[in-house]
């Protein structure tokens, strides 16, 4: 089998580390790991197949010194902006997974279980875009729904964990609860967050758009997956941190053209790849962040109609953004990359 050689722009971050972990579980065929980050990192060492890998640093050069064929990127949209282009003059193929090239036209915006046939695309930039989190869980439950009854309208309101936000995020809010326990924290300053997130939640997450009052991670929901689905349809999302550490939760509302049927809604998710039907209230079985971590599939349940109409369903669904809305998506992109016959390693 044929090998790659793999380079990670941000490796010590949350992404890149779970990208390092999801490739060795998934066992994506590497050649070789080039461990990249900021100066700040130069020296340091990440974990792949029981191999410590030194990074070093992100140059502009470092790609064609290497002969790299996949570039992973990680480590902000500012980092892409500035060096993505370098990965693939050098010949590299870009899997991207900051906002910064999401919403551009000759770009593919890709969730390989709705839209793999975008993956081609790359050929115009040689660069693929992979979605914000919170959408890549959602379109992966919409998109059989929508081949069913024709999707109108979703309104869909978030449950975002600290982690959302990276290990700083994470720490903030072990240390925010540390301080409740402590009896302090009335006296605890939030950084990373706009309030204090422990026993809180917060409705905003990212900055406001003045014209519209949604933030921008309410419009990325709503401007990604139309473009993922290739349908204008209409979309409202509230986006609301709660003090969970990791796995995303959304309530979905959901309006077809046509009246559903609860069961063969069930059946037809349930037969979905990377989906797990978890909705059996009899027995309190739904989705819940605390046991869907560190897992690589969309979880859905509480599944029913509306009491007024046939034709909305209601829905629960959870899943681990560090991986099924970050490195999972990134590594399934990738391994429908390497299978495509239009894609020409140039270094392996």
């Amino acid at each position: 089998m044929k090998k790659f050689n793999i380079a990670i722009v941000g490796a010590t971050g949350a992404v890149g580390e779970e990208l390092l972990t999801v490739l060795e579980e998934f066992d994506f065929p590497v050649n070789e790991i080039l461990a990249l980050a900021s100066s700040n990192s130069v020296g340091s060492t990440v974990n792949f197949k029981d191999k410590e890998i030194v990074v070093k640093e992100l140059t502009h050069d470092v790609f064609k010194e290497h002969k790299v064929d996949i570039a992973f990127f990680s480590a902000g949209g500012s980092v892409s902006a500035e060096f993505a282009q370098d990965a693939v003059n050098s010949g590299a193929v870009v899997i991207d997974n900051t906002s910064y090239f999401r919403m551009q036209d000759d770009v593919p915006l890709v969730v390989p279980e709705v839209n793999e046939e975008d993956i081609s695309l790359y050929k115009k930039r040689g660069i693929i875009a992979n979605p914000n989190c919170s959408t890549i869980q959602m379109v992966h439950i919409l998109s059989p729904l929508d081949k069913l009854y024709n999707l109108k309208r979703v309104d869909v309101s978030t449950y975002q964990a600290a982690s959302g936000a990276g290990a700083k995020g994470m720490r903030e809010l072990s240390d925010g609860l540390r301080e409740f326990f402590s009896f302090k924290l009335h006296d605890f300053k939030a950084k990373v967050f706009p309030h204090t997130l422990a026993l809180n939640l917060i409705p905003h997450i990212d900055s406001f758009d003045e014209d519209s009052s949604y933030t921008k991670e309410e419009l990325k929901m709503i401007n990604e997956t139309q473009k993922i689905m290739h349908k204008k349809m209409a979309i409202s999302a509230t986006c609301v941190r709660v003090p969970v550490l990791r796995s995303h939760s959304e309530s979905l509302t959901l309006t077809f053209a046509k009246e559903v049927d609860v069961d063969e809604a069930r059946k037809a998710l349930s037969k979905e790849k990377h989906i797990v039907l978890m909705d059996n209230i009899k027995n309190l079985k739904y989705p819940m962040p605390l046991f869907t971590a560190n897992t690589n599939e969309t979880y859905v349940g509480r599944i029913r109609l509306d009491l007024h109409s046939k034709k909305i369903l209601h829905l629960w669904c959870v899943a681990d953004q560090i991986r099924v809305g970050a490195a999972t998506n990134a590594v399934r992109i990738a391994l429908k990359l390497i299978k495509n016959k239009e894609f020409k390693a140039s270094h392996s």
